[in-house]
């Protein structure tokens, strides 16, 4: 089966980690390229690239300011993310409920090996 285009959906488009990283740092606000550029330390014409592939699935919003483009998170479409991943929230919770308690018998058996 063909791999599905990065521009189909929410789920493709993440895969990519300076996608990632453009929706982390529009997470805490409105920023333009210029500040996303200096955020992230590449080319500006890859920060154009990445938050047009972000745009195509609405990840990203766009607005013009003068002559700036002033970016914005639109997080609703991770919402089948959150939803597909939120599933597994059982199985990790269990499993750090065991990890607790083998560190607990761990620190147990600790103590009293220092107090032989």
């Amino acid at each position: 089966m063909a791999r599905a285009a990065t521009t189909t959906d929410a789920f493709n488009a993440v895969a990519e980690p300076r996608r990632r990283q453009i929706l982390d740092l529009l997470a805490a606000g409105e920023r333009s390229v210029t500040d996303l550029v200096a955020a992230m330390g590449v080319v500006q014409p890859l920060v154009s690239k990445h938050l047009r592939v972000l745009r195509e699935v609405g990840l990203v919003e766009v607005r013009e300011e003068g002559r700036q483009r002033m970016y914005r998170l639109n997080g609703a479409p991770l919402k089948p993310i959150y939803d597909w991943v939120r599933a597994y929230e059982d199985t990790w919770n269990r499993r750090f409920d065991l990890m607790d308690a083998v560190l607990e018998d761990l620190k147990e058996q600790e103590d009293v090996d220092d107090h032989d």
